[in-house]
């Protein structure tokens, strides 16, 4: 289970800037603590739970960049052709037999090993053969298109750092240094449920005054995006009778529970009681629009006592989106161990007016689009409501809008997070 205490956020004020809530998750919650070690087939998403050391060095010797011809460079005239006797063919996985000798040279492929003694190849594509010799020009420095050992890694150097979230390039890396499995992590393991005696599951027939539930569909995928496991347990009634005993036995053999709705100030929002009543909330507002009812907490499993954290979004999709993005996104990853990938937001030029209140972080859903002058605009979605799922899927991601901003204009240069960044 998570390492979590009931102690392990800081209330900060009716609304919680954004980056005290990153700060605070990373300050306050412990990775999960068990391990194990899976094949490479099986490592990309994973966590890596140690640093892996490089046992050999990439590459582990000189060698040919280049289809060619190896030679010392000592042995060429600066200023004109110089012929040189073809001693030795070497193909990639073949050594030279012998050291070149002054005055020759080797014909050489792409990944062979440096034969001792040369120190320069020359493209093939570069030189004039005739009768066994070849023809080499002037003005190539010393040690072109040879690849030196180690130039990529060196043998003891750290290869890949603990909590990296392992990528193909990674499990590529791995097997060039000759490994065959990689300690990770556990999974994180999520309890996710929708409330909301409004919602209907797909499949079922839709009832007057219901609507499909969306949200688990969209928030099981954004989870497993981020190497997580879903416990999906449906959809939990307005019923404080059932909401706190549904949370306590999902807090059971789980990291987060994750639900969705039912965390505003309406009388039939009940989350917050329920969560109260069997844990501690210990906020749940925080200054991020969509989205504002956010809450976070501990819950105690009902069999285990072992801790859980809890976190409540919106009930309206894009709202869920948002705050799983900026809010639960780096919880999981801070649960998974994981370091967080930067979200770096790209610099656009707005196509678009917009006010906004001081003190709250906005994301705007936008699309982009070339200019005729060449720079890439963006173009608010036509209607903002938080329940629009096709605010997100005719968008390419959104528009952050620091805490100081209150205005944006045509033309001014506003920073974009692609959908793609924030869903990995």
């Amino acid at each position: 289970m998570a390492q979590l205490t009931d102690d392990c956020f800081a209330f900060s004020g009716p609304l919680l800037p954004v980056d005290d809530l990153e700060r605070i998750i990373d300050e306050r919650i412990a990775p999960v603590a068990e391990t194990e070690m899976v094949t490479l087939s099986a490592a990309r998403g994973r966590t890596l739970a140690a640093d892996v050391e490089a046992s050999i060095s990439l590459p582990p010797f000189d060698n040919s960049a280049v289809d060619g011809y190896a030679v010392r460079h000592s042995d060429l005239d600066p200023a004109s052709d110089t012929t040189l006797a073809v001693a030795e063919r070497i193909t990639a996985g073949r050594a030279a037999v012998h050291p070149i000798a002054p005055g020759t040279a080797i014909r050489i492929f792409t990944g062979a090993p440096m034969p001792d003694g040369a120190d320069t190849v020359f493209m093939q594509e570069d030189v004039r053969v005739e009768d066994g010799k070849v023809i080499v020009p002037p003005g190539l420095k010393r040690g072109s298109n040879r690849r030196f050992a180690g130039e990529d890694i060196c043998a003891g150097a750290v290869a890949l750092p603990a909590g990296r979230i392992l990528s193909v390039a990674d499990v590529a890396l791995a097997s060039a240094l000759g490994l065959t499995e990689l300690p990770v992590r556990r999974r994180i393991r999520v309890a996710l449920f929708s409330t909301g005696d409004e919602l209907t599951e797909p499949g079922l027939p839709l009832g007057r005054a219901t609507l499909y539930d969306a949200n688990r569909r969209l928030l099981g995928g954004l989870i497993e995006s981020l190497g997580a496991t879903v416990t999906d347990l449906g959809i939990l009634p307005d019923d404080p009778a059932q909401l706190a005993p549904a949370l306590k036995a999902a807090a059971d053999g789980h990291d987060l529970v994750l639900t969705s709705g039912g965390v505003s100030t309406g009388e039939a929002d009940h989350v917050r009681d329920a969560v109260e009543a069997i844990g501690r909330l210990v906020f749940w507002r925080v200054a991020i629009k969509p989205g504002r009812p956010v809450a976070m907490g501990v819950i105690a499993g009902a069999t285990t006592g072992a801790n859980a954290a809890f976190a409540g979004l919106p009930g309206n999709p894009v709202a869920a989106f948002v705050t799983f993005v900026r809010v639960v996104r780096p919880l999981i990853l801070r649960l998974s161990g994981a370091m967080a990938p930067a979200l770096i937001t790209l610099p656009v030029r707005a196509a678009f007016s917009y006010r906004k209140k001081k003190g709250r972080r906005e994301y705007v859903r936008v699309a982009l689009k070339r200019a005729a002058d060449g720079v890439v605009e963006a173009f608010r979605h036509p209607q903002e409501g938080a329940g629009v799922l096709t605010s997100l899927t005719e968008t390419d991601g959104l528009l952050e809008l620091p805490e100081n901003i209150t205005t944006v204009e045509p033309g001014s240069t506003v920073e974009f997070l692609p959908y793609a960044i924030l869903t990995r």
